[in-house]
């Protein structure tokens, strides 16, 4: 469930529907995900001495009166991507976390090196949604920090955003297409088409749907495109001579998509040249029965997926 909520969804969605607004989640300073907080444990509890709760809290409030931010500028410098809200949280976290760790102010460059990509990946997660949420306006997200020695650059990302291995690596086999488009429930999703052709009279099936119609019907303008053009995709093919079959796999359990045209085309161009799709190609957009090409949905979804 959580692979499919970063990948078609944002992290914010549990907030009320009135304070889901960009402007007031850009001034969160990190994001830290329920998944990496451990439960309680018995082996957590400690059985010697500890600290109050109000002596705790009064040292709390007496080291507010002091920031090791500064401790960042002794190392490192921060990259081009981060702009002065994303500089002002991440210097913040990592004096919050060096007072947790060091109070004495005693740190190394590698105690700060770990503070500093800490809060890049938890001010990159606020981030990330932002993108999901705004689309271009918060697309610079690739956060990264410079060593003043080396000047090497070192960029910092979010583990819930790795590749994802649902396209494997490696050439698919002719007629395998990727799709990545909004299904019919709103939600961004990746899909897979799988064709087959047989010896035929020309006949065409589409399974994979369920009950959707609608979603049959888009598959079916690029069918029949596909069917009106064959000369320009192959002079030699006959139409009547096979049989095609596309079955559709919902990689992240979105619902049908009515945005599957093109991909269904380039899937029956695929299968009937005996030529696969370039590797871990994913198509973007739908075309219309006249092979007018329509803009992506929400292309900056599209791309984080």
């Amino acid at each position: 469930y959580r692979q499919t909520l970063v990948k078609t969804s944002h992290l914010l969605a549990p907030f009320p529907t009135a304070m889901i607004d960009t402007a007031f989640f850009d001034r969160f300073h990190a994001y830290i995900p329920g998944w990496e907080i451990p439960k309680m444990r018995p082996e957590f509890f400690t059985n010697r001495y500890g600290l109050i709760t109000d002596y705790l809290a009064e040292y709390m409030r007496e080291m507010r009166k002091h920031s090791f931010s500064d401790a960042i500028d002794k190392f490192y410098k921060l990259g081009n991507n981060l702009n002065q809200r994303d500089v002002i949280a991440v210097r913040r976290t990592v004096s919050g976390l060096l007072k947790l760790l060091h109070p004495n102010g005693c740190y190394s460059k590698e105690d700060v090196r770990v503070c500093l990509t800490y809060a890049m990946e938890a001010r990159r997660r606020v981030k990330e949604q932002l993108k999901k949420l705004g689309g271009l306006e918060f697309f610079d997200v690739n956060f990264s920090y410079i060593d003043n020695e080396t000047l090497e650059e070192f960029f910092v990302s979010v583990p819930e955003q790795g590749g994802s291995e649902l396209i494997p690596a490696g050439m698919p086999k002719p007629g395998v297409v990727h799709l990545v488009t909004q299904a019919e429930s709103g939600m961004t999703g990746l899909y897979r088409f799988e064709t087959q052709m047989t010896a035929g009279n020309g006949k065409h099936s589409v399974s994979g749907l369920g009950s959707s119609t609608s979603a049959k019907e888009a598959i079916r303008v690029g069918f029949d495109y596909f069917k009106g053009n064959l000369n320009r995709v192959s002079a030699t093919a006959k139409f009547s001579e096979h049989e095609y079959h596309l079955h559709v796999v919902e990689l992240h359990n979105t619902g049908p998509s009515t945005s599957t045209s093109l991909a269904a085309l380039i899937a029956l161009c695929s299968v009937l040249l005996a030529k696969p799709v370039q590797e871990q190609m994913v198509v973007l957009g739908s075309m219309t029965l006249g092979g007018v090409i329509n803009p992506v949905q929400d292309l900056a979804a599209s791309l984080q997926l």
